[in-house]
């Protein structure tokens, strides 16, 4: 009797990225419809709307979490964990032309982002849990999400969906968005077409978010300012996660 020797697939070290990653400040709160109402007028007439926005202003982000069997990715999140990571793919509005592969990274109070480009055909393999192409993609970032999906079981889990209207202003590199309509789906074999089981875990709050580098100007402080609102850690991802 004669036996096959087992195969590995051998990671290649010398894609792991290693290129310096540039944190920025994550600010969050959680406003009612008319708090809303007011902090968007404010944007309106103070700061330039993102250039990617449709007629009205707004436009829908579609993202899938991936997470381990045992939630790595949720519990260290609820568990308020330093230094924390999360990969998803994305796409926005109904255009699944651009899709994104990427990893959000936590530190300190901190954020960054690492992305990579995929074709609707990558996406729906990856879906379909064909996965050698990001092996042999030469990307680092597909790379690593490879090795953590051979090595951590880390899978598709959730959808979340909305609508977002955003605001940028130069100095301080700031970005100001007001993230609406939030909803997920039980099926994740539907992220590339209309959501299937729609839930809405947060249909009347807005989710308001500020990012910038080093510094937040004051004009922005004031403008996103809400009474007795304090900063959160609110993540859509988990209040998502409730509906499993």
């Amino acid at each position: 009797m004669t036996t096959t020797p087992a195969t590995t697939t051998v990671i290649p070290t010398m894609m792991i990225d290693t290129a310096p990653v540039s944190f920025r400040h994550e600010l969050k709160h959680l406003i009612s419809p008319g708090e809303d109402r007011i902090v968007s007028g404010r944007l309106s007439r103070l700061f330039t709307k993102d250039s990617h926005a449709g007629p009205d202003g707004v436009y829908r982000v579609n993202s899938l979490y991936f997470d381990t069997p045992e939630d790595k990715a949720l519990l260290q999140k609820i568990s308020g964990v330093d230094k924390r990571e999360k990969f998803r793919l994305r796409y926005y509005g109904d255009d699944t032309g651009f899709l994104r592969l990427e990893k959000k990274i936590k530190k300190g109070g901190l954020c960054s982002k690492r992305s990579a480009r995929l074709s609707p055909r990558q996406a729906e393999d990856l879906l379909n849990g064909d996965i050698g192409f990001l092996l042999r993609s030469g990307d680092a970032l597909m790379i690593e999400l490879y090795s953590k999906m051979q090595g951590e079981l880390l899978r598709p889990r959730t959808i979340v969906s909305y609508e977002r209207e955003a605001y940028i202003f130069a100095p301080g590199n700031v970005r100001i968005t007001l993230d609406r309509k939030l909803c997920t789906s039980s099926s994740t074999s539907a992220f590339l077409g209309p959501l299937v089981n729609q839930l809405k875990p947060e249909p009347e709050n807005t989710v308001l978010e500020v990012k910038y580098d080093t510094f937040l100007p004051d004009i922005v402080r004031m403008a996103v300012q809400v009474p007795d609102r304090k900063t959160g850690a609110y993540s859509k991802y988990a209040v998502c996660r409730r509906f499993d």
